[in-house]
């Protein structure tokens, strides 16, 4: 049922105000302004690092029917999910939300991603009119479960990865749900800490509520809504005319997960076919793996927002990203499949194939914008997480989601040490991990020749130690690439693949790239992201560019000579004539009659 709103006129408009460009112009900066400025109240007021560190939350404006209007400078996994989340809280309360309403949930299987997001959705009314919503979705650092943090890999249904909150008012006609209330307290390992983030939830809301009044108290409530639909409206205008230019064609693309967390070694397919006609784009994801055992199965709402954020980087950057744009890309996908679980399937770990499918998007749309596209970057961010007690019983959670490296770009490298493009994180301090939980970082550092070569070669990865300090904890860690590595574009290399080793300066186990693993006092894990693919003929890059990456220890001497065919003195300087010969070499040594499309090996020398 739709819910109680102010009617939005859905054509035409007849008023002149709201026809006015550069009042349209401002109405538009001042709604997203509104979702960039919630955003930074939840970063001013949150208590946990994976908040106020690693920015692991969204913020978004919605029209009174539910319809996205403006995201913040946030997640574009947790943004293109929102219509999914709040199309359920509608149906579910529809005419009965009322003035004083917030509503909140987590569940996969009634609107949510994966339990650790909550959603915090607060309608906003004016003079007993329901005019819009502020929405909010963080990550919180445990929901309950089997495991602390409530996000390993290697669950293998949904009961045993926490609290399930299905649509739910949290507050009624501003009466605070204590039953609900209790009810989280009861089940989650730090109460403190996450009813700290809900409340920074809650205030973003209440800052999204008290600008729109402003707005309105400006423009007129008449002129704000339909200036609200005209936003929407506009976003589709812009968003076909954009596709329009795109060649028309239809293109596949497949990659593969190197386990889920439970068979190991036995991988998972992805495979997704871009069709693009006229002004419209379908993104389906038939013949992607049945769902798996383990916590790696999205929903379909957070596959449509992978669609809808690999299709949004081949598009002009000034196109709001709202409701509008959703409309011209039809996502589809085959009900339990990995890219759409059905109950029980667990979904803890879901954001590592939401990362995965932005590389399959990207080396589908590789082919048909060749000269936009970049090749695979490090295979999404690495989930870390160590929970236990101390010596008084009290609860210790660390959350981290370490953000690696873009693929070699057509114009540029990729970009070193900074998040995958469907998370805009960043990674936690070293100084504020280690003050607040019993860790010790003993290492945080760019890994020499794991780029993958190119004319633009990938982004360089890092590697952490981390050392454990209370007496014992439970480590999980989500991470992928080890075995099929990040690919490379037209010539480019493949990166080379992660790493987990215990114990680094020891006994040096590698392990698994996702596993759950009781850690003991003293006890040193080591992660590697992967490399990045490149894009290009190695043997085209700038030969000052590969001296510069051996000075800066990105790429090794040796690399420099195999890699690039680039001859370097002592000195780091360039031997030119020598370089020259070097190339003719190894161009004839790999016998390539044109430049290949991907590399999953380097060619034989």
């Amino acid at each position: 049922m739709p819910s109680k709103a102010a009617s939005v006129p859905q054509g035409p408009y007849p008023m002149t105000s709201t026809r006015d460009p550069v009042l349209f112009e401002l109405f538009k900066n001042a709604v997203h302004a509104i979702a960039d400025e919630m955003a930074l109240t939840v970063v001013r007021t949150t208590y946990s690092g994976v908040l106020k560190d690693n920015m692991d939350f969204s913020t978004a404006f919605c029209d009174a029917n539910g319809r996205l209007v403006a995201q913040g400078l946030t997640l574009p996994g947790h943004l293109g999910s929102i219509p999914s989340a709040l199309a359920a809280v509608i149906e579910k309360y529809g005419d009965s939300i009322s003035e004083g309403d917030v509503f909140c949930l987590n569940d996969p299987y009634a609107g949510g991603m994966h339990l650790p997001d909550l959603f915090v959705f607060r309608p906003i009314f004016h003079e007993g009119v329901h005019a819009a919503f502020a929405a909010v979705i963080c990550h919180h650092v445990d929901t309950g479960g089997r495991v602390p943090g409530s996000n390993a890999a290697d669950s293998t249904e949904i009961y045993q990865e926490g609290l399930r909150i299905p649509p739910l008012r949290l507050y009624s006609k501003g009466e605070r749900n204590e039953t609900l209330f209790s009810l989280i307290e009861t089940n989650v390992r730090a109460p403190t800490m996450y009813f700290g983030d809900l409340r920074a939830q809650l205030s973003a809301c209440h800052i999204a509520d008290r600008q729109f009044l402003e707005l309105i108290a400006r423009h007129g409530r008449d002129t704000v809504l339909e200036m609200l639909d005209q936003l929407v409206d506009y976003a589709e205008r812009m968003t076909r005319a954009a596709i329009a230019k795109l060649p028309d064609g239809k293109v596949s693309f497949e990659d593969w997960i190197d386990d889920d967390g439970i068979d190991h070694g036995k991988p998972i397919r992805l495979f997704v076919t871009i069709e693009k006609a006229g002004d419209q784009v379908s993104v389906d994801w038939t013949g992607t793996a049945p769902q798996a055992r383990a916590a790696i199965n999205n929903t379909l709402s957070y596959t449509k927002a992978a669609s809808y954020a690999a299709i949004r980087c081949v598009l002009e950057g000034d196109i709001p990203t709202n409701e509008g744009f959703f409309r011209c890309i039809d996502v589809t996908a085959e009900k339990g499949s990995i890219a759409w679980g059905e109950l029980p399937a667990a979904c803890a770990a879901r954001g590592l194939t939401g990362f995965r499918m932005m590389d399959c998007l990207f080396g589908a749309l590789a082919q048909l914008v060749p000269d936009q596209v970049y090749a695979a970057s490090d295979g999404g961010n690495t989930g870390i997480s160590v929970g236990g007690y101390d010596a008084e019983r009290k609860p210790f959670i660390f959350v981290d989601f370490t953000c690696g490296t873009w693929g070699g770009r057509p114009f540029a490298d990729g970009l070193d040490g900074n998040s995958n493009m469907f998370a805009n994180m960043a990674s936690q301090p070293v100084e504020v991990i280690e003050a607040e939980n019993p860790l010790e970082i003993l290492a945080y550092e760019f890994v020499t020749d794991r780029a993958g070569a190119g004319k633009y070669r990938g982004g360089a990865p890092y590697r952490r130690d981390y050392r454990f300090t209370e007496t014992e904890g439970v480590l999980q860690i989500r991470a992928d690439r080890q075995t099929h590595r990040p690919y490379g574009l037209y010539g480019g290399y493949p990166g080379e693949p992660s790493q987990n080793v215990w114990d680094p300066d020891g006994e040096a186990r590698r392990m698994p790239p996702k596993f759950t693993e009781i850690v003991k006092q003293g006890e040193i894990f080591r992660h590697e992201v992967a490399g990045a693919g490149g894009w290009g003929d190695p043997l085209e890059r700038e030969p000052a560019a590969v001296a510069r990456d051996v000075r800066n220890e990105i790429i090794s001497g040796v690399a420099a000579l195999a890699d690039y065919g680039v001859v370097l003195a002592a000195d780091f300087a360039v031997d030119e004539l020598a370089t020259v010969a070097e190339r003719e070499r190894l161009r004839e040594a790999r016998g390539w009659t044109e430049v290949p499309d991907v590399l999953w090996q380097k060619p034989a020398l």
